[in-house]
């Protein structure tokens, strides 16, 4: 045999060696770069927040430990197989060829059923965790998903959504963002989260809770849940989870966590804050004629403006009243449900806040009592719905 022949049969062999060489290099080198870690931690949840998130996290890694071993057992083989079985310039017959082998098959019968067997037992046992439902959670907190908004309602420890009569709030909570808006959770406690739906189905849902629960009309569906001590202070993003209609990107909200004491200070100043008595007007001031402000948005001295919000919209959005004279606004909310309210920039919005009014659903109607302006622009927004934007001129 020449010796041009052998290396001629050696080659795939070499091939081969250099294939395995050339991907450990790229792995090392990925691995070494930070850009392998980040593949391999995209591979995986968020960081858990809650004690149920952990449970569904640890549940996550062995399932992913055994989808990875037998991913490498079975592209292994594979690899093996073609490697060690490739045919041969000398191979000239098939070889011999074998026809069942009982041994095999009960192998690959009984061990991915002990597999099966293994997950829905483990599995079992996560879910029965992560629903857990207690009547003695610490904070119990009624969560509305409506069309196109969270409202967020922290009802006292006696609430029982199965009870016969209705039980108010303590706090209602209509701007589901921001530092002010949102969820605010204490940490270290137990956590009983009921959720309800005037119209259609959504679904709440936090990534780093490693959760998601559906928002049917017409039942509550509830779960209980601790957030670690170690996260206070931090806040994270949630959001519908279920496409509800055309407002559906809106649907978001805040997560804020607070320590323990400093959640109790925070809810007793909001409930001190909504059961506070309005303060009377000023001492010597014109008082609103009363009457509904001309088409088109324009005022007197002292008359008052009319705003309507219908179909998550302003139907006016060009107001004009005069300057250094009494402002109020009749707020009209036409939209069912629904919250919506009108806060007021200078120059504009984002900026200087120069009147927020109340927040409240619809059907309703409230009169804001903005008071004197100077001559200016001045830019207004629904808080809840901040696509729902106008312009109040006055001169």
């Amino acid at each position: 045999m020449s010796s041009s022949s052998s290396a001629r049969r050696s080659r795939p062999g070499l091939i081969w060696v250099a294939t395995l060489i050339v991907a450990f290099v790229v792995v090392g080198a990925l691995y070494v770069s930070g850009a392998g870690v980040r593949i391999v931690e995209s591979l995986y949840p968020p960081p858990a927040v809650t004690d149920q998130g952990a449970d569904t996290r640890e549940l996550y890694n062995v399932v992913f430990l055994i989808a990875a071993v037998i991913f490498l057992l079975v592209e292994g083989l594979l690899v093996w197989t073609i490697i060690a079985y490739r045919r041969k310039p000398t191979d000239t017959e098939l070889p011999p060829q074998t026809h069942g082998n009982s041994v095999a098959e009960i192998i690959w019968t009984v061990i991915p059923t002990l597999i099966v067997a293994f997950l829905f037992v483990i599995s079992w046992q996560t879910l029965n965790k992560v629903d857990t439902v207690t009547a003695t959670a610490e904070t119990k907190i009624r969560a509305v998903a409506g069309q196109f908004q969270w409202e967020f309602d922290y009802m006292p420890p006696t609430y029982d959504p199965l009870a016969k009569e209705p039980v108010a709030p303590l706090y209602v909570e209509y701007a589901p963002t921001g530092a002010e808006g949102g969820l605010h959770i204490p940490t270290g406690r137990t956590i009983q989260l009921y959720l309800t739906s005037p119209d259609v189905i959504h679904a709440f849902y936090v990534p780093q809770f490693l959760f998601k629960r559906d928002v049917v009309p017409g039942r509550i569906n509830a779960f209980a849940f601790n957030v670690q001590a170690d996260q206070a202070g931090q806040t994270f993003r949630g959001q519908c989870a279920e496409l509800c209609g055309i407002g559906h990107k809106d649907m978001l909200f805040d997560v804020h966590a607070m320590e323990g004491a400093a959640f109790d200070a925070w809810l007793a100043d909001k409930v001190a804050q909504a059961s506070a008595t309005p303060a009377p007007p000023p001492s010597g001031g014109p008082a609103p004629s009363g009457g509904p402000a001309p088409s088109g948005g324009a005022a007197g001295p002292g008359t008052e403006l009319a705003e309507t919000a219908q179909n998550i919209a302003f139907t006016t959005t060009e107001l004009t009243a005069p300057a250094n004279s009494p402002i109020t606004i009749k707020f009209d909310n036409q939209d069912a449900g629904t919250p919506h309210n009108i806060k007021i920039f200078k120059d504009s919005i984002g900026g200087q806040v120069v009147f927020d009014g109340k927040i409240f659903p619809g059907v309703a109607t409230e009169t804001y009592d903005v008071g004197p302006l100077a001559a200016g622009t001045y830019p207004f927004e629904c808080f809840v719905h901040q696509n729902m934007t106008g312009t109040l001129t006055v001169q």
